[in-house]
């Protein structure tokens, strides 16, 4: 029989209700869901943006290579045209040392042999190869590379090339934008220095911009700075340029060229003298400047402490340019002003007499150096011996008002307005009588070197007073435009004849033997107008001033030829620790070969001066044409090689150049060693440049010997080295 099924129960219309809710519900999440996806969708394609990125932009980007096209930092010349400050670069070497870093061929990226590699880098780098070994084996092997410390970086362009030239694996160099200057010591504060502006990146900052810290570099750091351009060009995901992609190119525009009123063979020889002193009397410090008297342009200036611009040895001893950032009192030099003042204003009588040695004034006691005095004497000795008691009587008779209308008129107490940073002002104390009798004869008065110069230049040029100059022209390398310096004359505080007057007493200063205190500076045939100084020190510790034969600041001041003045040097030496000989002594070492230079410049016209030339283009010339396009510009020309074509030429065409300056020729032969007697260490750099043989030179100056002999063939490999001396 047939077994009858349970019957099925039907669904609960319950359950069934909210399975359709569920499902409406699901249904509309998914169509929300994707409605959001299209209209999401819909708004990228419409504008083109993704949480505020602009997807277009970024694929740009992803696809864009850009280049920094780098500027250069203007370049500093002297008068004459020699490269004082240009730009360059040095170089970080750095090892690596895994051996997972290979090429696309397996070659080895790394360094493969320790101990060659450590034997090579210590002929080059101040470190032995044991000390090497250390830096290329470091305890961790998760290390990919090293460096070398402070003796692995700035790496001059010569020793790069010959640690890359022994072609060692894992050896590699990082550039870093440097400033080259290739006289070393040479007016250094007053040049100053550049820099990267965040010198904690110097390692990784290659396109970083150097910034002026010192001197004319600071000072004119927004001329001389240039503005970096950049090129952009379209790139597949492997970084090689598309074809037919549109190259984008901003140019860089160059820092301004600067030409200043040094000349670079008076500043070398300022160098060489200054040494000289400071190696062997060690003073604490030392000023000295050299202008010329008519224009007011700075021929030749220095300070010590100094430093070597070029490796930045001794910077730390002094980081003021004291020629303008350090007030002193000057002592007896001032008196070349008082008496000036006393003359013009019509108080001097040169018959009349006073008695020397001491006078008293609001209970205070001022003395002649020479404390007896010499007597009842005449006040046109005043000057010659020096006389601290007449200058006084003297101030007395200008009176209070009129000396210091005439402290103005020389403009003590202001700033000359020269183009250097920080300088200070000066002071003077004219409270009470004896402050104002002290300023006459240098005392009681805070001056700066320029300030001096500034106002000795009035009695020097005729009455007339010339603000110091140390820039004479500024180029724009972008639009050929220059902008030049004029003298400026900054005030007529005395008469010509006042100026005239003044001279002919400081020439009784060099040329009297019996009453002069300046006959050690006294030049064979050389008309001489000197003011001799011995300034006191303040006591740092207060109570008066320092005592011993040594602390004192010593100095002169001298115009020639005395009958019109061409040019005023003043030298300062502050506390000689060895002082084996009289100060006048040891200043003249200094003072009589420069003027004697100086004015020997002076009767062949070639000192500081700005006529200039460009340099023409002439390679391929044949060497005939080259010597005689240099010949009608004024040029002369250097032949290097054996050869009857001109393929190279230094300094490139259109350089502004001074007339009778040296151009480097290289011609299509052998490369032949010139005979560079006598050439300038600037021209000797431009054969180094041009051949790519390396040269060291010691001493400075004017070459004189060679280690080369002349018509020996150089190669690249080749090394001379110059000897250098001051003329």
């Amino acid at each position: 029989m047939k077994q009858k099924q349970p019957e099925r129960k039907s669904t609960n219309p319950k359950t069934r209700r909210n399975r359709q809710i569920v499902g409406i519900i699901l249904l509309t999440t998914v169509l929300l869901f994707f409605g959001l996806v299209v209209f999401r969708f819909f708004y990228i394609t419409v504008s083109g943006q993704v949480d505020g990125v602009n997807l277009a932009a970024k694929t740009r980007r992803i696809y864009t290579q850009e280049t920094v096209l780098k500027a250069k930092r203007g370049t500093i010349y002297a008068s004459n045209g020699d490269v004082i400050a240009e730009d360059s670069s040095v170089y970080t070497i750095f090892a690596v040392i895994n051996h997972r870093n290979v090429d696309l061929k397996g070659k080895p990226l790394y360094v493969t042999n320790v101990d060659k590699t450590a034997q090579v880098l210590s002929q080059y780098l101040s470190l032995s190869a044991d000390q090497i070994k250390n830096y290329l084996q470091p305890t961790s092997k998760k290390i990919n590379q090293v460096e070398f410390g402070p003796a692995g970086k700035n790496i001059d362009l010569a020793t790069k090339n010959k640690i890359a030239d022994a072609k060692l694996p894992g050896i590699f160099f990082r550039a870093q934008p440097a400033r080259l200057y290739p006289n070393g010591t040479f007016a250094s504060h007053v040049i100053g220095i550049a820099q990267l502006k965040d010198p904690s990146k110097e390692e990784t900052d290659q396109n970083g911009q150097l910034t002026g810290v010192m001197g004319i570099e600071k000072q004119f750091n927004a001329m001389l700075t240039g503005v970096n351009g950049r090129q952009q060009v379209q790139t597949d995901l492997y970084g090689y340029e598309l074809p037919q992609s549109k190259v984008i190119t901003k140019k860089a525009k160059d820092g301004d060229n600067m030409t200043l009123t040094i000349d670079s063979r008076l500043q070398n020889n300022l160098e060489t003298l200054m040494q000289g002193v400071q190696d062997k009397y060690q003073p604490l410090g030392m000023n000295a400047i050299l202008m010329n008297a008519k224009t007011g342009a700075i021929l030749a200036a220095s300070q010590r402490p100094t430093f070597d611009a070029s490796t930045k040895k001794g910077m730390a001893a002094m980081w003021r340019d004291t020629l303008v950032e350090d007030a002193y009192e000057p002592g007896s030099v001032m008196k070349v002003l008082s008496m000036a003042a006393v003359v013009d204003s019509g108080h001097y009588n040169p018959n009349a007499t006073y008695q020397s040695g001491a006078v008293t004034l609001d209970g205070s006691t001022i003395r002649d150096w020479n404390y007896s005095g010499w007597g009842t004497i005449p006040f046109n000795q005043v000057l010659p011996r020096s006389s601290n008691v007449g200058m006084v009587h003297l101030e007395e008779l200008m009176g209070k008002a009129t000396w210091q209308k005439y402290l103005n008129r020389f403009h003590m107490g202001e700033k000359t307005g020269i183009s250097l940073p920080g300088e200070v002002s000066g002071s003077y104390q004219f409270k009470q009588a004896v402050d104002q009798a002290n300023t006459s004869f240098g005392q009681a008065i805070n001056v700066t070197a320029m300030q001096m110069m500034q106002a000795f230049s009035a009695v020097a040029n005729g009455g007339k007073m010339m603000q110091p100059q140390i820039v004479s022209r500024v180029t724009n390398p972008n639009t050929g435009k220059t902008k030049k310096y004029r003298p400026h004359q900054v005030g007529t505080p005395i008469t010509a004849a006042t100026a005239a007057n003044v001279l002919d007493q400081m020439r009784t200063v060099v040329n009297n033997k019996e009453i002069g205190t300046g006959m050690a500076y006294q030049i064979p045939g050389v008309d001489l107008a000197v003011k001799t100084g011995t300034a006191q020190i303040a006591d740092p510790k207060g109570g008066g001033y320092l005592t011993g034969n040594n602390n004192y600041l010593f100095s002169v001041v001298g115009m020639a030829p005395a009958s019109n003045p061409q040019y005023i040097l003043y030298i300062t030496m502050k506390q000689p620790q060895k002082m084996t000989a009289p100060a006048e002594t040891i200043l003249a070492s200094i003072f009589k070969p420069l003027m004697t230079r100086v004015i020997s410049y002076g009767k062949t016209g070639s000192a500081a001066t700005t006529d200039t030339v460009s340099m023409p283009d002439v390679t391929n010339q044949s060497t005939a044409e080259a010597k005689a396009a240099l010949a009608n510009v004024g040029l002369n020309p250097a032949i290097i090689g054996s050869g009857t074509k001109v393929v190279q030429q230094l300094p490139r065409t259109g350089t502004k150049l001074l007339s009778g300056q040296r151009a480097v020729l290289l011609t299509n032969g052998a490369a032949l060693m010139p005979n560079v007697t006598g050439w300038s260490k600037n021209d000797i750099l431009k054969l180094a440049e041009i051949t790519g043989i390396h040269v060291s030179f010691t001493g400075s100056g004017y070459a004189i010997a060679q280690s080369v002999a002349a018509n020996s063939v150089i190669t690249t490999a080749s090394t001379v080295t110059v000897t250098l001396k001051p003329r």
